[in-house]
């Protein structure tokens, strides 16, 4: 409806161009929100305060103009002025219904739309090297990440999920002494334990596997173990193997899985790191001292350059990352958003700056990034912080095995990226109103519960199957109802362009809310059936919207609970 209004306030401007009050060489475009006190209307619009200027007279002397060519339009009951010119809109309860059609017409394609155009986006993230398992902050990446990428696709973008991992450098060694250490017979306690070892359990079963053989199949590797402690190529190679079939198991738990998996060691084996240090040099943005080799990155708005290549010949972590990025532009992805963690926010300023001193035609402020804040696990009003598991922290897996794939994803996606995010365990386990997954699966479940009990009075009713007459819908609730409904394809659109899921979480817990006072006020199965009919209408408009939120966040819709 926020469509029809906006149209109705295009015609009228363009009537007052057309007659001199407002200049024809200008162009105005009217932006229509929704009330937050529906006394003052459903919809309102400030276009008379912007354009006022531009015509010369008072906002409100515009908004009388405006208001008196408004087309007539039977979606409007009527218009008010408030204040200094803002136009108020009262939609007809009939065209408040219309969406509800809308809905059960589209099912599983509503809100879904071409915005896009098809455009190629890449979508990096989790990206965690392969030492150990998954932790928390990987999760709330893998949420964040995935609810992204599944509101692009919805938006008609073409997605592409990217995971990107060293399996090199120190850690990597670190790693396989660690291996070689258990392999030996050794703990943590012994002294010969390497001073940067991990020291979690799943460090013996790394060591176990390769000992016995066993064969390790992941993503985008396959290695057999052997019985040898010494071969430390072949341990650290199967230590890599078994940890990213870990990572994937936890991933496809989790519902996350990827198209590509990008190796940091192909940058340096197809000589892309060296190309891009000789074009940065040819640019004339580096320079040598005290041994090591600088990069003018304070040309780019850096605080202050940066070294990229160390005095003993290694490579600071952030020029393989400009070369790695330099790939994904060469790639053809014009659109590429790095979901990272905060701790990452540096880096932004320095990749940027390495790109630009490339002159390689990418734009300024690409690519984009998301970075979320740190996750803290409580149980019982005290923080978790180690699992066995893990040695040092808590898991993806813990989650998932305490509180569910469900509550998991929703949890950790269900804050602005950019605040703390306290994980309560007791919270997700419970089945109360205060648990928001358990509250909107619940609006779910009660709708197809009361369909089942529609069926056992002899009324089958399709899935999306409208046979009420929505006129009969007559209610203050009903109206509220549909009009949240409405709101959904917009938000959809938002959330995507503003990278921000948090906002279907939000939405869904509203619509969740706004269903239950509905239900709990007023039955649907009575003596009408007329007003029984548009009822469920309603309710099954309801339940698909649910389930296409739900299904963007990578949560199920239960029919029963």
């Amino acid at each position: 409806m926020k469509e029809t209004v906006s149209d109705l306030l295009q015609s009228a401007l363009a009537t007052l161009q057309s007659e001199g009050t407002l200049p024809e060489d200008q162009s105005f475009t009217p932006q229509v929100g929704n009330t937050k006190d529906k006394s003052h209307g459903d919809y309102a619009c400030n276009i008379a305060l912007v354009a006022a200027k531009a015509a010369g007279c008072p906002p409100r002397q515009l908004a009388e103009a405006l208001v008196a060519r408004l087309p007539e339009s039977s979606a409007v009951e009527k218009v008010e002025i408030a204040g200094p010119g803002f136009i108020n809109f009262f939609m007809s309860t009939a065209s408040a219904f219309e969406v509800v059609n809308t809905i059960l017409e589209e099912a599983g394609q509503f809100g879904r739309n071409q915005n896009g155009k098809g455009e190629k986006v890449q979508v990096e993230f989790v990206s965690a090297n392969p030492t150990g398992p998954l932790h928390v902050g990987h999760g709330r990446g893998a949420a964040i990440g995935d609810c992204l990428c599944r509101l692009l696709e919805a938006n008609g973008y073409d997605v592409t999920r990217e995971f990107y991992y060293n399996d090199a450098g120190a850690q990597i060694n670190n790693l396989a002494l660690s291996v070689q250490t258990r392999v030996k017979g050794l703990t943590p306690d012994d002294d010969s334990w390497p001073a940067d070892g991990y020291r979690g359990d799943y460090i013996i079963d790394v060591a176990k596997a390769y000992l016995a053989g066993e064969t390790v199949v992941a993503d985008d590797r396959k290695v057999t173990g052997k019985a040898d402690p010494e071969d430390m190529d072949a341990i650290r190679e199967f230590a890599v193997a078994y940890l990213r079939r870990e990572q994937d198991l936890d991933l496809k738990a989790f519902g996350v899985e990827f198209d590509v998996y990008f190796l940091e060691s192909s940058l340096y084996e197809e000589g892309k790191v060296e190309a891009t240090v000789q074009r940065l040099q040819e640019n004339g943005y580096t320079y040598e001292h005290d041994g090591a080799l600088w990069l003018k990155t304070t040309e780019f708005g850096d605080d202050k350059d940066r070294v990229m290549r160390k005095k003993d010949g290694g490579y600071t972590y952030f020029l393989p990352d400009v070369a790695y990025h330099l790939d994904k532009w060469q790639r053809g992805f014009t659109t590429v958003i790095n979901e990272q963690g905060a701790d990452h926010h540096s880096t932004v300023t320095r990749v940027r700056a390495g790109l630009q001193a490339l002159k390689a035609g990418i734009p300024s402020g690409w690519p984009d990034y998301v970075l979320h804040q740190m996750v803290m696990v409580t149980r019982s009003g005290q923080e978790v912080k180690i699992s066995k598991r893990a040695g040092s922290y808590v898991t993806v897996r813990d989650l998932i095995d305490e509180v569910g794939r469900d509550a998991t994803r929703f949890f950790l996606a269900a804050r602005r990226v950019d605040s703390q995010l306290t994980f309560d365990i007791d919270l997700a386990r419970s089945q109360t109103n205060e648990n928001p997954v358990y509250y909107i699966q619940y609006a779910h479940a009660r709708i197809c519960s009361v369909l089942r009990k529609l069926a056992e009075e002899g009324v089958e009713r399709g899935r999306n199957e409208c046979r009420g007459d929505l006129s009969l819908l007559t209610l203050d609730e009903e109206k509220e109802l549909a009009n949240q409904l409405a709101k959904y394809p917009e938000l959809i659109a938002n959330s995507a362009a503003q990278r921000e899921p948090h906002h279907l979480t939000h939405y869904l817990r509203d619509l969740a809310g706004q269903f239950h006072t509905y239900y709990n006020a007023h039955k649907v199965l009575i003596e009408d059936t007329a007003v029984r009919d548009a009822r469920i209408s309603l309710y099954l408009a309801v339940r698909q919207v649910v389930a296409n939120g739900l299904d963007l966040l990578g949560v199920s819709a239960p029919e029963e609970m």
